[in-house]
């Protein structure tokens, strides 16, 4: 069954749900509300308010499709309770607190559509969310002073991203993405901030094996004296746009981003590789880089620092975010 031809187990339109306000108040002033799709699994109720799933409990109502995936609905203002904290640790400076709140209803606000039966997901596909569980007093505050608050740009809305570290400059969302955003407030910005940050400088061992594998329409036979990994060309924030394999017989070339791609995120932190050797010995490629993430928007480990800094939100938004405001939603 195709997902936009779903019914839900209730034989109800998800667009018809009640809507449910804060668990334990029910206020019914609530304001927008977002769906958010969980996964796939059984959900119990737990009370007017609030449910269960997984090993987790959530805010709001839900629904079942046919295929068993379980969307949530639940008011913005607390689905951000419960995202905040899955991105920022709650320890840290509440003005870097309250900037994340503001991307990230930003950033959820912008994915609203209609003509699908969810809005987001509850990972970093889209935004990590935790539910109740993962909800703080520090975090749920910082999402509270900002209420209704988003990144604007000419007086629209932003597009707006946000990483773990930029590894001392972010990148453009047009270098990053095909068919990324030219906005200028998008493009990359050089970042003294986030060196605490632990992947500000990294190195990851991949078996040959692993790389062959990943790499097999383009590793042919002849490959297998595999003699160097070159960056060929890196775009202006200096992550690498051409990757070379070579070999006494040849070799092939790929994009930074299909790179990436087919080792993993795990092993890629980023694009801002400094280096990749070969080491026919142990069997490996070596990788050295800076950064963890896309690149594009907030650093955190940044935003971190400029906070304990003492630099107001506004003012970190729009280093990151250069010539945008707030507004209230």
């Amino acid at each position: 069954m195709r997902r936009s031809q779903f019914l839900l187990a209730t034989g109800a339109a998800l667009g018809c749900l009640p809507r449910m306000a804060r668990a334990g108040a029910c206020s019914e002033d609530s304001g927008a509300s977002i769906r958010v799709l969980l996964g796939r699994g059984m959900a119990n109720r737990m009370d007017d308010c609030s449910f269960s799933f997984g090993t987790r409990t959530y805010r709001g109502t839900f629904a079942s499709t046919a295929d068993g995936e379980i969307v949530n609905t639940i008011p913005l203002e607390e689905y951000l309770y419960g995202v905040v904290p899955m991105e920022v640790p709650h320890s840290w400076p509440q003005a870097t607190l309250q900037s994340q709140a503001i991307l990230s209803r930003t950033f959820a606000l912008a994915r609203t559509n209609p003509a699908r039966y969810y809005d987001v997901v509850a990972s970093q596909g889209d935004q990590a969310y935790g539910g109740l569980d993962a909800e703080h007093p520090e975090t749920s505050a910082a999402v509270s002073a900002t209420g209704g608050q988003v990144l604007t740009f000419d007086g629209d809305q932003a597009t707006v991203a946000y990483m773990s570290c930029c590894g001392g400059h972010t990148e453009s969302a047009a270098e990053a993405w095909i068919g990324g955003s030219s906005a200028p407030y998008l493009r990359g910005v050089v970042c003294a901030y986030c060196a605490d940050a632990p992947d500000f400088q990294w190195q990851r061992d991949i078996p040959l094996g692993s790389a062959r594998n990943a790499f097999s329409d383009l590793w042919s036979i002849a490959n297998e004296d595999l003699r160097s990994v070159q960056i060929m060309s890196a775009d202006p924030s200096g992550r690498a746009r051409t990757i070379r394999f070579s070999s006494s017989a040849g070799g092939f070339e790929v994009s930074g981003r299909e790179f990436r791609r087919r080792l993993g995120a795990v092993a890629v932190r980023s694009l801002l590789i400094h280096s990749i050797q070969v080491d026919a010995a142990a069997a490996s490629l070596t990788i050295e880089g800076s950064g963890r993430g896309h690149g594009v928007g907030l650093c955190q480990w940044g935003a971190r620092a400029l906070g304990a800094a003492g630099h107001r939100v506004p003012d970190i938004l729009n280093f990151y975010f250069p010539g945008t405001a707030l507004r209230n939603g």
